[in-house]
């Protein structure tokens, strides 16, 4: 495949940095090698990941400089030799780094085609929120209709997917939030508490025997409280740590705190179990494996998108090289909702 003379615009994190440190650069187009693909980007999500990185903040970021975003939906727009793809195909990629940009190499098995006539930019909110949310229930706490959950942070990116997921299932759910997220919430079938009060006492207020799973996202100071509010039988699902992103030290820490509880839990005799869910986990050991859970739990996600099961929540969108504004207010916190970047 002879090298194109395309443009391509990525924004840069050059290293710890104010949201307007990003960099605008332009660069040739990528060729994709052998079981890769280009794919042209259509919509590409601000998570939280990105605040976390941009304070070198997030656990297993890359060296500086690098090109953020963490997945994105585009159109396949060049094929690598040996690679098993359709130009013009609709998909979505998980890519932890690299997605803010216009043109992406991706190895094609990472590939998940969209649903016909599901809009890019929608879909984009539940690509690394959705593949969290979906496998934490089900391949985590494997909940069941009729359970009760807690959802710490409902309101967010993961949780506002994670509830409507659960009460896609039948689950009663709990969500904390600011109090002026609560109606939005209650829309969604959720009963919400004001993350700002006595959380345990109301818990225990609607659940008294104890909540069946609790999806905490908040970090070592959060979980041991968590943990107490689950009943005989229940899951701590421990996937973050939120509480923590503008401490200084060591940005690994807080998540050895968070697993040193979790195996400390699990030896303990009650029949309750804790996890610290990593979406990467087993990705270097089983790739293939990795990549067809990833591709089967993902299209679970955008079928329900498809068929207005569940909704996109998107708080704002951007072009891509306002990055530094989208990133700005996805920090503010007064956006429900993903933000999202588009070409």
């Amino acid at each position: 495949m002879t090298e194109t003379t395309e443009q391509r615009t990525e924004i840069v994190l050059p290293g710890v940095a104010e949201p307007e440190g990003l960099q605008v650069r332009t660069v040739p187009v990528p060729v994709p090698g052998p079981g890769q693909v280009v794919v042209r980007m259509e919509a590409t999500g601000v998570s939280f990941a990105e605040q976390q990185m941009r304070r070198g903040r997030y656990y297993d970021q890359p060296p500086f400089p690098f090109v953020p975003g963490y997945d994105l939906v585009g159109v396949v727009h060049a094929i690598g030799d040996d690679a098993t793809a359709r130009l013009g195909e609709r998909v979505a990629v998980l890519t932890k780094v690299g997605g803010w940009a216009s043109h992406v190499v991706v190895d094609a098995a990472d590939l998940v085609p969209l649903p016909a006539g599901l809009d890019p930019v929608e879909a984009s909110t539940v690509v690394v929120n959705g593949i969290t949310a979906w496998q934490m229930l089900h391949r985590k706490a494997r909940i069941r209709a009729s359970q009760t959950i807690l959802v710490h942070g409902a309101n967010g990116g993961v949780g506002s997917t994670l509830v409507q997921l659960a009460r896609l299932a039948g689950v009663r759910v709990i969500g904390t939030a600011s109090p002026r997220h609560h109606e939005s919430l209650r829309e969604l079938g959720v009963i919400p508490i004001d993350y700002r009060t006595d959380v345990a006492t109301a818990v225990r207020e609607l659940a008294p025997g104890g909540v069946d799973a609790v999806f905490d996202h908040l970090g070592p100071a959060s979980v041991p409280d968590s943990w107490r509010l689950l009943a005989r039988g229940g899951t701590l699902v421990a996937y973050g740590s939120a509480a923590t992103r503008d401490d200084s030290g060591s940005k690994q820490l807080p998540v050895l705190k968070v697993l040193g509880r979790v195996w400390a839990w699990n030896a303990l005799p009650n029949g309750r179990h804790a996890y610290f869910y990593n979406i990467w986990a087993g990705r270097g050991l089983a790739r293939r494996r990795f990549q067809a859970r990833l591709r089967q739990d993902l299209t679970q996600v955008l079928t329900a998108m498809a068929q207005r099961h569940i909704t996109a929540r998107i708080g704002a969108r951007f072009p891509l090289t306002s990055a530094a504004e989208a990133l700005r207010l996805a920090e503010s916190g007064t956006t429900a909702g993903k933000v999202v970047l588009t070409p």
